[in-house]
């Protein structure tokens, strides 16, 4: 804990223009704690500077500022594929942290950290577009989830880790310790289900004054 805090004491000193701004925080393979003002890991959690000091404060959650900006692209593509917008927000956070310009050491890109072969597939000319890269993104997302019967672990697993990956170990999140950290914590973030609940338009006859009549009902399966 000291050598982390002497660590941010010389970042602020050297660093004074950063101010007020947005840092992220995670703990490497060896278990150090890294700071840094671009989220370089799926795990990173944002804190902030304050003042003149450094001050970490409580995880911003994926509601402020960042992630509220692309509130209406997730909607749009979150219906469009029936999936809830709560889902979609926990992947890009686990993701990207919802920084547009994320480019994982692996080459995935953007909010949703597209690979170069998934753009290409799904026509993205630019991924860190947030338009172009969460209509890519929650479109694999939902071909995940057909290609694994909506069992959202396993569609979660292989948008981590690849799809031969999860059939490779017979339909099963694969036992590698980033992959299953990303789908627990998704999982715990928006419970049971990404996929939203469908509107079904049930008709019924009832018997008013002895006459048939029909009634429509909105019921959700």
């Amino acid at each position: 804990m000291l050598r982390i805090a002497l660590t941010a004491t010389v970042l602020c000193a050297l660093t004074p223009s950063l101010a007020h701004a947005q840092l992220y925080t995670w703990k490497d393979t060896s278990g150090r704690m890294i700071i840094s003002d671009t989220p370089k890991d799926p795990t990173a959690k944002t804190v902030a500077y304050i003042g003149t000091g450094f001050g970490v404060t409580k995880p911003v959650t994926v509601t402020n500022r960042r992630a509220t900006a692309y509130d209406d692209l997730i909607a749009e593509h979150a219906s469009r594929h029936a999936l809830q917008p709560d889902f979609v927000r926990a992947v890009i956070q686990a993701e990207s942290a919802f920084n547009p310009y994320a480019r994982s050491p692996k080459g995935a890109m953007g909010l949703m950290q597209l690979m170069p072969s998934t753009a290409a597939e799904y026509q993205v000319r630019n991924a860190y577009d947030p338009a172009e890269n969460i209509r890519a993104g929650v479109s694999y997302l939902k071909s995940l989830l057909t290609r694994f019967g909506n069992d959202v672990s396993l569609a979660l697993a292989a948008y981590n880790a690849g799809p031969k990956a999860v059939e490779k170990y017979g339909n099963a999140v694969p036992p590698y310790k980033e992959t299953r950290n990303y789908v627990s914590k998704i999982r715990a973030d928006v419970g049971t289900s990404g996929v939203a609940p469908v509107n079904e338009i049930v008709r019924t006859i009832v018997m008013v004054d002895g006459r048939p009549v029909v009634r429509y009902t909105n019921k959700q399966r």
